[in-house]
């Protein structure tokens, strides 16, 4: 099989209608603070313990298409010591790898942040690939302020999201390309809206140059909300303003958008996919890419205890159904009960 045909099959795959991605990339920072909210110390082998659990949920493949793994996970074996990335092809999932290293403070530029990791990546990628993930993300955030982004920072980050996506795309992974523009502050819709687009094209820019197949990728965006500090906007509000970001700076070529839930509650993120694909046919589809509005119902079930195994899959498959439902603009507020 040819690069280009096995980018095509792993795209094919991942975006497909009624599925979508589920985050289980927690670096050990993050997955400490996820397990600390429930009791259990995050320990290797709790780590393993959760996550081959809903990796296993039966049916999790009708909605799940794909699975980002961090680095660790991709090299564990299942509770029942299966490989956990054949546990998720064996369910019609495909498996995938977290790439980047983490972010820290972008030099002369006061509160804006840089992602690290493409030393090397090459050489991490094959490693990956040999151990069955087809797809990588890499993420990079952007604060908002009055200030915030720099310009700087704004070209910068998006020249690192497109070097890391042209070298995946060399080596057959499917890139996802994933421009956060963080919900931390107390910034209008309006400025999420301004701030959105101006990253979403630098970014577009940044890929173009970079020379990179816009058919054999996805985005990961946040969608477009006020920030946390302030009142929520309505759903019929996030998606005009999500989408009105988007047909003026994502081209059609892109296969799918897949958003992250970005300090969403699990609920809201499935009602604000819902009204964005309630808005009519889009060029791309608009699926989701969810972290912790997928895994924190299982999460709270699970509570450090085997035996609360089955309780753990079921509150995973949930969300997942929901937010396929979701998808289509299918999801309706009593499927929560």
């Amino acid at each position: 099989m040819t690069i280009q045909e096995e980018l095509s099959a792993t795209i094919q795959e991942l975006v497909q209608p009624g599925k979508g991605i589920l985050a289980a990339d927690e670096s050990h920072p993050t997955i400490a603070k996820r397990f600390k909210a429930i009791g259990v110390e995050s320990a290797e082998e709790k780590r393993r313990e959760y996550r081959s659990l809903i990796f296993s949920a039966a049916g999790l493949g009708e909605f799940i298409s794909g699975v980002i793994l961090f680095e660790e996970t991709l090299g564990q074996n299942s509770l029942d010591n299966v490989p956990i990335p054949k546990l998720l092809a064996s369910n019609g999932i495909v498996p995938g790898i977290k790439v980047d290293k983490g972010k820290q403070p972008l030099v002369n530029a006061p509160g804006d942040e840089i992602t690290l990791g493409l030393d090397g990546l090459e050489d991490r990628l094959e490693i990956y690939k040999h151990q069955g993930a087809r797809f990588a993300k890499w993420r990079d955030v952007f604060h908002i302020s009055e200030t915030l982004p720099s310009r700087q920072a704004v070209e910068a980050n998006a020249e690192v999201l497109a070097r890391y996506a042209a070298i995946c795309q060399s080596m057959g992974i499917v890139p996802i390309v994933e421009p956060e523009v963080l919900i931390d502050g107390n910034h209008t819709i309006e400025r999420c809206t301004d701030v959105s687009e101006t990253v979403i094209r630098e970014v577009f820019h940044a890929l173009y140059r970079h020379k990179v197949n816009l058919e054999y990728m996805i985005l990961k965006p946040s969608m477009v909300t006020p920030g946390k500090d302030t009142p929520k906007a309505s759903p019929e509000q996030v998606a005009k303003a999500t989408l009105d970001v988007f047909r003026r700076a994502v081209p059609a070529a892109v296969p799918g958008i897949c958003f992250l839930s970005g300090g969403q509650t699990p609920e809201e993120a499935t009602v604000n996919l819902n009204a964005m694909n309630s808005m009519g046919p889009q060029p791309w589809a608009l699926s989701f890419s969810y972290g912790r509005a997928l895994q924190e119902p299982a999460q709270k079930a699970w509570a450090g205890n085997l035996d609360n195994g089955q309780e753990a899959q079921a509150a995973i498959l949930k969300r997942a159904r929901l937010n396929g439902a979701a998808r289509s603009g299918n999801y309706r507020q009593e499927m929560e009960d």
